[in-house]
């Protein structure tokens, strides 16, 4: 997996303890723990808690890219929002969806 430097990037001058967090211990530690939920379906549980939390923003499209890259097809990003957007809220799913078609389509 490639070493993610978001949090440094971003708010390393600012909050340099969350940037190590998120980069190191989320992105690092946690993410790199295959042999207890491989990178694929760590992926399908990120996008569905982002979407149903409301996180509609660049995390969500970047996790739903890396749900691409990780192995979820275009059939389940879409049987993974819908299904979620009973229980999430159906705007939600639709700001979902407009990342999905846009990574997956595009």
């Amino acid at each position: 997996m490639q070493k993610v430097t978001a949090g440094r990037d971003q708010l390393g001058g600012v909050a340099p303890k969350f940037a190590e967090l998120n980069d190191d211990v989320l992105f690092g530690e946690i993410w790199s723990r295959e042999a207890e939920l491989s990178p694929r379906d760590r992926s399908i549980v990120t996008v569905t808690a982002l979407m149903a939390s409301g996180v509609l923003d660049s995390s969500l499209q970047y996790h739903i890219s890396k749900a691409k890259e990780n192995g979820v097809t275009k059939e389940e990003i879409a049987e993974i929002l819908t299904h979620a957007a009973f229980y999430a809220g159906w705007p939600k799913a639709w700001a979902a969806f407009r990342y999905a078609k846009e990574i997956y389509e595009g």
